[in-house]
């Protein structure tokens, strides 16, 4: 059986770690992580069955509504992104680089699951909220035809949920590009 994702995040950290409570006692989930997050919002992480994560989740936004930012639930997440997450992920630095800029972690890990099941493209960094204001970034690489449709593909999910802060996409990045990312 396949593990359904869902994140929620918040405005509050007190509401935050209410709502997490809320969401463990609602369905029988298990929590991946729950920790504050820049600029004083709170992350939850919840994993199981494609239900029990839909009650958790649908429970917390209709409790917590005034201060949710942003929540999403994934039935069949690719493992890349899982990887890219834990930051286990072999960095390859090659090809085109695209990216993805969202407001939230929960959209910027949903447009990277969008983008690399649309094109046969790498996950080269995924960053969420951590020493960022809150805002989520995912750097993708591959042929610069797949990157440019992966990277369409990512940010108009986050667009159409409100979410989107930019998004690039560079044909042939400088060496020394590639060394500071």
């Amino acid at each position: 059986m396949y593990q359904a994702v869902g994140i929620l995040e918040l405005k509050s950290i007190a509401k935050g770690i209410e709502a997490c409570d809320a969401a463990l006692k609602s369905a029988g989930i298990r929590l991946v992580s729950s920790h504050p997050s820049c600029p004083g919002k709170y992350e939850i992480v919840l994993t199981g069955a494609i239900s029990d994560v839909t009650a958790a989740v649908e429970h917390v936004k209709g409790r917590f509504e005034s201060y949710l930012v942003d929540a999403s639930i994934m039935g069949r997440i690719d493992p890349s992104v899982i990887t890219a997450l834990f930051g286990t992920q072999a960095s390859a630095k090659k090809g085109a680089l695209g990216t993805v800029e969202t407001y939230s972690a929960a959209s910027t890990i949903k447009a990277a699951d969008i983008a690399v099941k649309t094109a046969k493209v790498e996950i080269f960094d995924l960053r969420i909220s951590r020493g960022m204001g809150g805002k989520g970034i995912v750097l993708i690489t591959g042929d610069v035809g797949d990157v440019t449709a992966a990277v369409a593909a990512g940010a108009n999910y986050a667009k159409q949920q409100g979410m989107l802060h930019s998004e690039s996409v560079i044909a042939a990045p400088h060496p020394d590009l590639w060394e500071q990312l």
